[in-house]
């Protein structure tokens, strides 16, 4: 990256990381607490966002090579995940899965559009304009599942014990653990395809970027016959 671009890059991550503190802490300010945050996919995709936004300005601010590309393309994933399925899922009257949406304080509704709305589209935007073009691969698709489907077993094993839930989708009280199977299926597959959708624009866009030119041979640099360079030395004037 160019020191401009380098700079517009850190300053996009540091307000990722401010975004991702300020609907963390506004949230807490509600009846929820910091630890009963913990279980949802909502905080974990944000932490993992903010702790990689941060380490990425860091990389930025001091000229350290971009993190992985297949990492950013996962945290990018998971955080689109988390604004996708709230806004058409949870929140969503039309969804068969819809949450009731509590009268929040001001405060509180603003935590909840940092961490559902803002941080999800700052993240896309950031993938988008700084990540290295051309760098993943089908494959990824399926590998970046690891974390949803973790998360799906940690959700289930403490729904065991204490007797809830945090998304009505995996209610295995309400569902069943039949129906908590099926929704878990649709949700990876349609989480697998916005995964290859991911894969597919950043192979466009790898396309679409131009080649750097090949830097001009220096003054008295000449090409020999047999296609290696030699260098001479420009005469001397008289």
């Amino acid at each position: 990256m160019s020191l401009r671009r380098r700079r517009v890059a850190m300053l996009f991550r540091l307000a990722i990381v401010i975004s991702v503190l300020a609907g963390i802490v506004l949230t807490a300010l509600g009846p929820a607490t910091v630890t009963g945050l913990l279980p949802y996919f909502t905080i974990q995709s944000n932490v993992a966002v903010g702790i990689f936004a941060g380490y990425a300005a860091w990389c930025a601010w001091r000229d350290r090579p971009e993190p992985p590309s297949a990492l950013k393309g996962a945290v990018t994933l998971y955080i689109t995940i988390t604004g996708v399925v709230y806004h058409l899922v949870l929140a969503n009257p039309a969804s068969p899965f819809a949450m009731v949406q509590p009268q929040r304080a001001l405060a509180e509704a603003l935590g909840n559009q940092f961490l559902h709305t803002v941080v999800p589209l700052l993240a896309v935007a950031d993938w988008a304009l700084f990540d290295r073009r051309g760098r993943l691969r089908p494959r990824y698709a399926a590998w970046w599942l690891a974390f949803p489907l973790a998360y799906l077993a940690f959700a289930l094993l403490r729904g065991l014990v204490v007797h809830r839930y945090p998304y009505p989708f995996i209610d295995a009280g309400q569902l069943g653990y039949d129906g908590v199977s099926v929704s878990a299926v649709g949700f990876a597959l349609a989480f697998w395809l916005l995964g290859l959708l991911f894969v597919g624009v950043d192979q466009l866009l790898g396309r679409r970027t131009p080649r750097q030119p090949a830097p001009s041979p220096e003054p008295g640099a000449v090409r020999a016959v047999d296609g290696r360079d030699a260098s001479v030395e420009a005469p001397a004037k008289r």
